[in-house]
């Protein structure tokens, strides 16, 4: 971290001392080592964390779902989508995720935030996103050792996501193999090399107001073969792997969704154009020999309805990987 982003992660992380703690809790500069440096119990099975992020020089929250004990138990990492919120992860705001794992034996962590990372650890920073992107680092060295000591963490982690977040979850279980024991991927193009696939990661960062050439950079930059699922296949092997999508086609569950009426407008074009993506990488991991449960939906937009049945159809195998 350069001189100035350290004098403005220095501002930023006093401002936020003094609305947590007062004026007395301000520091000169920021910690030198991530931390946890806040909690907020929202109940006695939810906490909200400040964590300062040293690689990005400022504060991420991070809501947990957690058992009411000290007992040791997994953590299973959750991501959003492309709009992920930037007061609370989409995942408490539009599914009902914290009355499904209530009294489960597993740590559910949601960074907030994020919104058109990838997840990932960005060439350059991007001023419209937040300016240092380096999630890839917070999710997979900063914030699990902090997790597990805070909230009783045995070591055993898994990752899931939806649209952008799946493809993340796909591309951290493959660069990170020994830190994750499987992924879920929900609606998720897990692709960064054909050609369809790169323009809907540039189109989908450049959505929220970023520059995709500040990502991984132009097309032909190794990052973009780095963080492709279906090149790294072989690293899934002995992973549980849970692969979900919809058809397109609408069906009940899309008039329900609080997007409409996107989600059976744009929502069943994005997710037809999923579902091809999700042909290929079934193809692409019988083809390296790795396991993995797929799940075609006849019907399904790019929607919240069903990513709320894949989470609770995909735990069953996430909850073996995370206790076997």
């Amino acid at each position: 971290m350069n001189a100035d982003m350290r004098a403005v992660a220095a501002t930023v992380f006093s401002l936020v001392a003094i609305l947590i703690f007062g004026a007395g809790a301000v520091r000169a500069d920021p910690p030198a080592e991530s931390t946890i440096f806040a909690a907020s119990d929202i109940g006695p099975e939810q906490t909200r964390i400040s964590v300062y992020s040293a690689s990005m020089g400022r504060t991420v929250i991070v809501d947990v779902l957690h058992p009411d004990d000290d007992q040791p138990r997994p953590s299973y990492y959750l991501l959003d989508g492309v709009d992920s919120g930037a007061a609370e992860t989409n995942w408490t705001q539009k599914t009902d995720i914290v009355s499904f794992f209530s009294g489960k034996r597993v740590n559910v962590v949601l960074p907030v935030g994020g919104k058109g990372s990838f997840y990932s650890d960005w060439e350059r920073p991007d001023p419209n996103l937040g300016g240092v992107q380096m999630w890839e680092t917070f999710l997979t060295q900063e914030l699990p050792p902090l997790i597990d000591q805070r909230f009783a963490g045995n070591g055993r982690n898994a990752i899931g996501g939806l649209s952008m977040g799946a493809l993340s979850a796909a591309a951290l279980t493959t660069r990170y193999p020994d830190l994750y024991r499987g992924f879920a991927a929900f609606s998720g193009c897990l692709d960064t090399m054909s050609a369809n696939a790169r323009l809907a990661i540039r189109n989908s960062v450049r959505w929220v107001g970023g520059n995709p050439e500040n990502m991984w950079g132009p097309d032909g930059d190794p990052d973009w073969a780095a963080h492709d699922p279906l090149t790294n296949a072989p690293a899934l092997r002995g992973k549980a792997v849970y692969v979900s999508t919809g058809s397109g086609m609408p069906g009940p569950e899309s008039l329900t969704d609080p997007l409409m009426p996107q989600a059976v407008t744009f929502g069943a074009v994005l997710e037809y154009l999923v579902l091809g993506c999700t042909e290929s990488f079934q193809r692409r991991l019988d083809e390296v020999d790795v396991p993995a449960t797929f799940v075609f939906h006849p019907l399904g937009t790019h929607s919240w309805p069903y990513w709320q049945q894949d989470l609770h159809d995909s735990w069953p195998l996430m909850e073996a990987a995370l206790t076997d």
